[in-house]
């Protein structure tokens, strides 16, 4: 794989992490943040911000077993 895209791959893995855990951390920890939002606006996106965690975790395990080792520049 070309290094490029797979730090592009990865970088956009981290970020949906980073987005995702901080989505949580608002929800679970700054109430003031939800605004007026009702309790199913709150389920709904505690479970949106639970299916991005684990979609970003899979895809950075995926990367680093078939991809790390062969990710190689391209000159």
């Amino acid at each position: 794989m070309n290094l490029q895209v797979y730090k592009f791959l990865k970088s956009s893995a981290e970020a949906d992490k980073n987005k995702a855990l901080a989505s949580i951390e608002l929800l679970t920890n700054h109430a003031s943040g939800i605004g007026d939002h009702s309790t199913k606006d709150y389920w709904d996106n505690c479970d949106e911000a639970l299916r991005l965690l684990a979609s970003a975790d899979e895809r950075l395990d995926v990367l680093d077993k078939y991809f790390k080792s062969n990710a190689k520049e391209v000159i």
